[in-house]
């Protein structure tokens, strides 16, 4: 029996290239114990030709930023007629612009903090100073400033006061031309993955998320003891019933397709907020939906297996 055959991409040239090689050994692990042949490539002047060269059953993207998130491997793998694992390149162009993601969202009912986007263009031409002043009297602080098209929490700040919005908002530009400011949310962080492992998409026990530091920033996701972990989240069933609720409609909406992320804020008052979707979501020893998959009883290798096996069907 031929074996089959799985390219995992990982690495690349994003902020986040150090999660994405961690994320692609640990799903090139997975699939090894599970049987099928997986090789791991990182995104080079030579992938084109090897994916044609070598045409694999199923490639399965673990990079992050634009290059494996915006759609544009997507595009080319479509393009090339070869089947991969994940959301199509539809999908995850809306998924990968934030504000995009939101109005969408906002549209079908879904509650999601009030927000605003700026351009690096406007924020130079229409005197920042006094957009900034506006913004923060009109959103209240605290805020989040975040790249609108970015992951890993990288460039992300929460801003209690005005003396540093600035800081922040060149903090984020340098991941993007485009911030989100919105207003920030307290309470209890969660995050609910999607898979689809062939009956239809299901979402899988909630990962209550406690940094020690207060805030999930990048250290506090991939340095191991930063933050607790708790899944099934300590809330009200409910509560938690809502929250996956939310992240199915959310993995509708934006067309995604076999496994997704999507992180959720619960205010003090027990409602459910959108923060974002993630169409990549991390495969490391701290990720979030590997916790979720083992805590729903299901074995990592053979749940990976299923989703290449059904990426090529």
């Amino acid at each position: 029996m031929d074996e089959f055959r799985v390219l995992v991409l990982a690495g690349g040239i994003s902020h986040e290239r150090d999660v994405s090689l961690k994320s692609g050994r640990r799903v090139a692990d997975a699939l090894t114990e599970a049987g099928a042949l997986a090789e791991i490539k990182e995104p080079d002047g030579e992938l084109i030709g090897h994916l044609m060269a070598t045409r694999p059953d199923v490639v399965w993207s673990t990079l992050h930023g634009a290059v494996g998130e915006d759609g544009t491997l997507q595009d080319l793998l479509q393009l090339a007629g070869i089947a991969f694992v994940g959301s199509d390149s539809a999908a995850a162009r809306l998924a990968w612009n934030k504000p995009i993601a939101k109005v969408l969202l906002s549209r079908v009912g879904i509650s999601t903090p009030q927000a605003i986007t700026l351009p690096k263009s406007s924020f130079r031409e229409l005197n920042a100073e006094s957009v900034l002043a506006m913004i923060g009297t009109e959103l209240g602080f605290p805020v989040s400033v975040k790249p609108a098209k970015s992951g890993s929490a990288q460039g992300f700040s929460k801003i209690e006061e005005p003396a540093t919005f600035a800081k922040a908002m060149i903090d984020a530009f340098a991941y993007c031309d485009q911030v989100m400011i919105e207003r920030f949310i307290s309470g209890t962080e969660l995050a609910v993955s999607v898979i689809d492992l062939g009956d239809g998409p299901i979402a899988l026990p909630a990962v209550e998320i406690v940094p020690e530091s207060g805030e999930f920033g990048y250290n506090e996701r991939y340095t191991p003891g930063q933050t607790s972990y708790y899944v099934p989240a300590r809330l009200d069933a409910s509560i938690l019933d809502e929250a996956a609720r939310i992240a199915l409609l959310a993995h509708k909406t934006l067309g995604l397709a076999q496994l997704s992320r999507v992180d959720i804020i619960v205010d003090g008052a027990g409602k459910v907020w959108f923060l974002e979707a993630n169409v990549t979501p991390g495969m490391t020893e701290t990720s979030l939906l590997p916790q979720a998959v083992i805590a729903k009883g299901l074995k990592l290798s053979d749940s990976y297996l299923a989703l290449a096996k059904l990426a090529k069907n």
